[in-house]
């Protein structure tokens, strides 16, 4: 049954009480001192995180189960049975993985979980142990209070998502689609926190869309030989000349419903007159019209995108190789996968094969749906000065492999930030960190949201 509540000082009602504030911040904590570094490659043992999660899902009264594909990479799932049987179900999933931190660059140790002067210190902070804390205190006070939710909610904690998740959300998707049964939306990471775009302006962007995942793999044939002769068939520097290409090009426009919606909000809310939706509209030209932080939400998802990120090649000075090789980060927005095809033939050239390394699907969720209102609300609610926009993201999450199964993702992962806190900086970087303050608040807004889809 759910437990109706007055609403607290902060506007809040519901299950979440003291021993949930306490506990998102222990979480945090907890899972950062828990080194689940993800070099790739297989290099990485989610296990004791996935048991630290799975202990608690289970003292909240849940039974969690763990899955590997392979010994050390362990996903959690559980299921939390709603009060309308007749409901679709909801996926909230959070990964356990973290990339690795170079310690002699750090204020503190990465892995320490320090809590100094209100805020939570360590690599996982921000990408995603925040996230996967704020589920497990939510499930908790739920259970102490007796509070089911409409729906069922399937909580999945998994491993492997920072690099080509087939050991996590891949694995469970393709060899356990049973567990998710019923779920048509997920919610899990980058969405939903603070971003000051100007004095009075706290924008709270919800991710309703991802471009594709497209790594690629380049390789140049030539002619081996000594280094000290002329070679018009270098393997090289065809290579050479098929990056620089690639890294120099221009890619076309390409607006999504998800981007046309931000843009749209974030022209309205900086005063501009302008309609996306317009022939001829020219959105550089409104980035350059909107704060530099508003602006930074579309200006990676306006197009599609390739930049070159590693080069192998040549075992000897002296020595011209028969080939060589590079990697490719590319980006995919929907719709958009035929014209990234033909423009790296093109770039690509007659004497360098190209080929994925790793491919994922792009995401688009619908923004005008009742569930989007629900999140910009339960927002709203709890940071009256909110201004939520759509985003799509210029990377990639864990809904990727779970949309296999028909799930539509959002990115919810809410926090309310200080202003001059540049949480984008945040992802992969140096001194990852999060406020207790933020915690307290994402919890509170996680909570509320959960109940009312």
């Amino acid at each position: 049954m759910n437990h109706a509540q007055e609403p607290g000082p902060d506007g809040s009602t519901g299950p979440v009480d003291e021993q949930a504030l306490a506990e998102v911040v222990e979480f945090t904590s907890g899972l950062i001192r828990i080194d689940t570094s993800n070099r790739g490659g297989g290099d990485c043992r989610e296990r004791p995180a996935a048991e630290y999660a799975a202990e608690r899902l289970a003292a909240a009264g849940l039974e969690p189960v763990l899955l590997e594909r392979t010994p050390g990479r362990t996903n959690v799932v559980a299921r939390i049975p709603g009060t309308d049987p007749t409901a679709d179900a909801l996926l909230v999933h959070g990964h356990l993985d973290v990339v690795p931190a170079e310690a002699a660059d750090w204020s503190v140790d990465p892995f320490s979980g320090e809590v100094r002067d209100g805020v939570v210190w360590g690599r996982g902070a921000v990408d995603m142990k925040n996230m996967d804390a704020m589920i497990l205190a939510v499930v908790r006070a739920w259970a102490r209070a007796g509070v089911r939710p409409r729906r069922d909610i399937v909580v999945a904690f998994t491993a492997d998502e920072e690099d080509s998740a087939v050991d996590g959300s891949g694995f469970l998707a393709d060899r356990h689609p049973e567990l998710f049964e019923g779920c048509t939306e997920g919610l899990s990471e980058s969405g939903a926190f603070t971003v000051h775009a100007g004095p009075g302006l706290p924008l709270y962007p919800i991710a309703a869309g991802e471009r594709g995942t497209a790594w690629l793999k380049l390789t140049a044939h030539g002619t081996a030989g000594h280094g000290s002769k002329p070679n018009r068939a270098n393997a090289v520097s065809r290579l050479a000349a098929a990056i620089t290409r690639i890294g120099e090009y221009e890619w076309p426009l390409r607006l999504t419903p998800t981007v046309r919606a931000g843009l749209a909000e974030l022209a309205a809310l900086h005063g501009v007159d302008v309609d996306p939706g317009a022939a001829g509209f020219d959105p550089d030209l409104l980035l350059g019209k909107l704060t530099p932080a508003a602006a930074a939400l579309a200006g990676a998802t306006l197009r599609n995108s390739a930049n070159p990120t590693m080069l192998e090649a040549g075992y000897k000075v002296n020595v011209i190789p028969g080939h060589a090789t590079a990697y490719v980060d590319g980006r995919i927005l929907p719709g958009g996968e035929e014209e990234f095809r033909t423009t790296l033939d093109a770039l690509t050239g007659p004497d360098v094969d190209w080929e994925f390394h790793h491919k994922e699907v792009a995401l688009q969720a619908p923004v005008d749906s009742a569930t989007f209102a629900t999140l910009r609300a339960a927002v709203e609610r709890f940071d009256p000065e909110a201004r939520v926009v759509p985003f799509c993201m210029a990377g990639g999450t864990d809904a990727k492999q779970f949309s296999r199964l028909g799930i539509t993702g959002y990115g919810f992962s809410p926090l309310k930030l200080p202003p001059g806190y540049d949480y984008w900086s945040l992802f992969h970087g140096v001194d990852e960190r999060v406020p207790v303050d933020a915690l307290h608040f994402g919890v509170r807004v996680l909570d509320h949201a959960l109940r009312a889809l």
